[in-house]
């Protein structure tokens, strides 16, 4: 199974178009309100037994290269070749891997993992930007990389960020500018239910070993300034349950 040919193209189209620089994409928020908020929760299971890491759907390696000043690999991978040259360009000094990966491709994935072996799994933001029929195979793709020695860290918006989107998306004023290009390539963000999120993990073989709620950031702000943050669901997924609590 693959990801459609117009579903490859709506995304290299938005990377082609998007802004150039740090913030120019709605989800593109330093990784210091992102993925450094997701360390301080996963960071005992990334630093666990020298596992590399996999940022799957890294876009512009904007939190790639934030995660790979902190573990000893980072591989990148991204549907996008036009999102990847840009994560390329943006790290000269190649602290990171980048590899285009169609992760709904099982052929790929396990070629990956043939080569990596087990690893740790940032999924940030991902399903709910993915055609429904591609869910559970994005999930499947976690549980192959993690293998059997280690943990996925997958965030998702909850349930909870759906009537805000709503507004968003309808507001007499339009989409806020950085929601628009979404729109327009036809990739708008669609609910993942928080049980549908639990059901995908558990039907690709994984345990949910602890979860909790965040804030996810964006790069876009309100006419009166405000931040435009969205409810999340975090999960740590792995094959083993552990003795782990999540906290909100």
């Amino acid at each position: 199974m693959s990801v459609t040919e117009r579903y490859k193209e709506a995304w290299e189209g938005f990377w082609e178009d998007a802004p150039e620089g740090p913030g120019g994409v709605f989800w593109d928020a330093e990784p210091a309100l992102t993925a450094g908020l997701h360390l301080a929760l996963f960071e005992p299971e990334l630093t666990a037994a020298g596992l590399p890491l996999v940022d799957l759907g890294c876009g512009n390696g904007t939190q790639t290269r934030f995660l790979a000043d902190r573990c000893r690999r980072v591989v990148g991978l991204d549907l996008s070749g036009a999102a990847l040259d840009r994560a390329r360009r943006s790290d000269p000094a190649e602290q990171a891997d980048y590899r285009q990966v169609d992760a709904t491709n099982a052929a790929q994935v396990n070629a990956l993992h043939a080569e990596l072996g087990d690893a740790n799994v940032y999924v940030r933001g991902v399903l709910h930007q993915s055609e429904a029929v591609d869910r559970q195979a994005l999930v499947d793709a976690v549980a192959t990389l993690v293998g059997e020695r280690g943990s996925g860290f997958v965030v998702e918006l909850s349930e909870r960020a759906r009537p805000i989107l709503h507004d968003l998306a309808t507001s007499p004023a339009g989409p806020p500018p950085k929601l628009q290009p979404v729109f327009a390539h036809g990739i708008a963000p669609a609910e993942v239910s928080d049980a549908a999120l639990r059901g995908y993990v558990t039907e690709a073989g994984l345990a949910v070993l602890a979860s909790g709620e965040l804030p996810l950031i964006t790069t876009e702000f309100t006419s009166d300034g405000t931040r435009i943050e969205l409810p999340s669901l975090w999960l740590v997924v792995g094959r083993t349950p552990r003795q782990t609590t999540g906290s909100g």
